[in-house]
């Protein structure tokens, strides 16, 4: 049976708040990277607000990675993932394979919303 005293250690946490933030940190960096030319979105035209979004995006990430203001990076990004899940993934729009790849993007949003929801629970009162 596994050691209660264990099981509370800040390791984990720690661990979910890094795994968490390496979503935000690497699609922030690809599509800025990509607008430089660099990497598998090399080329790709980009607007102006999806640049400023995805450098948001890579500072909230690096910030929640470095413990940061946890709860409140974690709060306003299930918020934002929330919306991109409804206005980006809109699989209830399409039919067949499209729909399909939607509900899963969308699907994905919101369980990560579900690990941010956890994090902001959890850091409740200390950053």
């Amino acid at each position: 049976m596994a050691d209660p005293d264990r099981m509370n250690s800040p390791a984990l946490p720690m661990l979910a708040r890094i795994l968490i933030a390496t979503l935000f940190i690497g699609l922030g960096a690809e599509r800025l990277l990509g607008a430089a030319g660099i990497g598998p979105l090399a080329g790709t035209a980009l607007s102006n607000a999806t640049l400023v979004l995805s450098a948001l995006e890579l500072a909230a990430g690096t910030l929640l990675a470095i413990g940061r203001r946890v709860r409140v990076l974690a709060l306003l990004l299930a918020a934002f993932l929330i919306v991109d899940a409804v206005l980006a993934h809109p699989f209830w729009g399409h039919a067949g394979g499209e729909a399909h790849a939607q509900w899963l993007h969308f699907i994905k949003n919101i369980a990560v919303v579900g690990g941010l929801l956890l994090l902001a629970a959890e850091t409740r009162g200390r950053r």
